[in-house]
């Protein structure tokens, strides 16, 4: 058996979409329960402007949930699959971004329900996940999807 045919299976691309999905499902549910804190999360970054913290606040959760069980659901997989991939490297950007300015912020990855820090661990934990998002992108093929 082939090394792509192997890769490219249906079930691991499934198992991937669960995972991938999953965590996003985890995340917007986490952060829709407390808007507040996951702005004071937002905010404690110190890039954005006050005006558009808490905009970013109730709409961000909502858009990982969506598209998450989107993905879950094999439902434009590329597309949701490339919308979470958008969101995972603007994490990496900020998370970087916040190492290089010193801060020592819990990441608000997960709503105020963890402590979970800002540092390069964070970094790689989103690169992985990005991987993953890359991997569906690319060996994505059309079954095992409701659509």
């Amino acid at each position: 058996m082939k090394l792509k045919n192997i890769i490219s299976n249906e079930y691991l691309l499934l198992m991937a979409r669960i995972a991938l999905g999953g965590v996003f499902i985890f995340a917007g549910m986490q952060k829709i329960s407390d808007p507040s804190g996951f702005a004071k999360a937002i905010y404690d970054y110190r890039i954005f402007p006050e005006a558009i913290i808490n905009f970013f606040a109730v709409t961000l959760p909502w858009l990982e949930l969506v598209s998450g069980l989107l993905l879950l659901f094999g439902i434009l997989v590329r597309e949701n699959a490339a919308i979470l991939n958008s969101l995972l490297f603007l994490f990496i950007i900020l998370v970087a971004i916040s190492i290089a300015r010193g801060l020592n912020i819990e990441c608000g990855c997960f709503g105020t329900s963890s402590v979970l820090r800002t540092g390069w661990q964070k970094v790689l934990e989103n690169s992985a996940l990005a991987l993953l998002g890359f991997y569906i992108i690319y060996f994505e093929k059309g079954s095992l999807k409701l659509e």
